[in-house]
């Protein structure tokens, strides 16, 4: 397929993270990491209360400051080494001063509960230089994660190329940012390119695989006119791939799109993936979308010749999805009827449709078993 005579000016590159912005997700996530639940912070005045309570209610005679012996400890759970050193001298100073009030201040007990004090405060101390390094790395590697996320999933433009976007990106596992699904937007002089994909396998082998199809998607997508063509180079990559891992089952199963909004027609390959969906007002329909071989396996057959082209009308939006969508279970087993369930909007627009998927999908599924991934598109005007 040859370009069009007359390109559209290709949309400005989108943000991509910056020191600033990494600087500033850092110090938000020490912050967030660093600071205890309110009920962990309460705990020690509680203990102090209940102490002084105990004190009141006990014979005059007696003191009841061996209560606060695991002050410390209590205050290492909510702030660093200092603050339980300082807690630890004025826990000792309120022992003494209730044990003086009933003239016991230097009874043997009394003098091994301030020993006790002591040594819980130094241990105390311990504990919170080692829950804030804890804490520290654990924020590293969040942030570290949360910042290939947006390099390698960028965010999707709301709007680029005569096309309004949206998208919808939920790993499996939820302490991970990024996993086997992937998805891309490239504004390029051939249109508007679309990729989303789905990696066979999970774990670091499938974010490998994920950044490797991207990037070279990336690179592709705005020198290869021919959109089949363009297939075909991410195979062959997918195929290097598979040979320097030495996993002949290596593939990605994906859906490939190029938008012409000066024609209002979008373009489709689909190597081995899901159909698309077409939304329009009331009614949803599976796009007939030949299927190539999945991304790896190409040299294995042939394929359709061309694209399959399909008129993109204002109100539509067509649904590219994986099938951590489709195949999300419910409690007694039922897969999601994704069709069913987009059939009942009311609007069509994409930053809806993928709400509306973001929460009705956890509805219905409950803990994802599977990554997901939804692109939405629409023409403009």
């Amino acid at each position: 397929m040859s370009a069009p005579a007359s390109a559209p000016p290709l949309a400005p590159p989108r943000p991509r993270p910056t020191q600033e912005a990494a600087a500033a997700r850092w110090h938000s996530a020490m912050a967030d990491g660093l600071r205890a639940p309110f009920w962990v912070r309460l705990l020690p005045f509680l203990l102090l209360a209940a102490d002084l309570l105990l004190d009141f209610v006990l014979p005059a005679t007696t003191a009841a400051g061996f209560l606060l012996t695991v002050l410390p400890v209590v205050v290492a759970f909510s702030r660093g080494p200092l603050p339980v050193a300082g807690a630890t001298v004025a826990t000792i100073a309120l022992q003494t001063a209730l044990a003086a009030r009933v003239g016991h201040l230097t009874e043997q007990h009394h003098l091994w509960v301030y020993l006790a004090t002591a040594l819980a405060g130094a241990m105390g101390a311990g504990l919170a230089w080692q829950r804030r390094r804890q804490a520290r790395d654990l924020v590293r590697v969040r942030t570290i994660a949360d910042t290939l996320q947006h390099t390698v999933l960028r965010p999707v433009p709301a709007r680029t190329g005569g096309l309004s976007l949206a998208a919808l990106y939920h790993p499996a596992e939820a302490d991970v940012a990024v996993g086997g699904d992937l998805y891309e937007v490239c504004e390029t002089r051939f249109g508007t390119r679309i990729l989303l994909g789905d990696v066979r396998g999970k774990g670091l082998d499938a974010v490998r695989t994920v950044a490797d199809v991207i990037g070279a998607f990336r690179i592709a997508a705005h020198e290869t006119p021919d959109l089949v063509e363009l297939g075909h180079q991410l195979d062959r990559q997918v195929l290097r791939e598979a040979a320097e891992r030495g996993d002949e089952e290596l593939f990605v199963t994906a859906v490939l799109a190029q938008h012409d909004h000066r024609a209002h027609r979008i373009d489709l390959v689909n190597r081995g993936h899901l159909a698309p969906l077409l939304l329009g007002p009331g009614s949803v329909a599976t796009v007939p979308c030949p299927e190539q071989l999945p991304l790896g396996l190409g040299t294995l057959g042939a394929g359709p010749d061309g694209p399959t082209s399909l008129r993109l009308r204002p109100g539509q939006t067509l649904v590219l999805h994986t099938d951590g969508v489709s195949e999300a279970r419910d409690a007694s087993g039922g897969f999601y009827p994704l069709p069913g369930r987009l059939a009942t909007l009311e609007s069509t627009d994409p930053r809806t449709v993928v709400a509306f998927l973001d929460r009705d999908i956890r509805r219905h599924a409950g803990p994802l078993a599977d990554d997901i991934a939804v692109l939405a598109l629409s023409p403009v005007g």
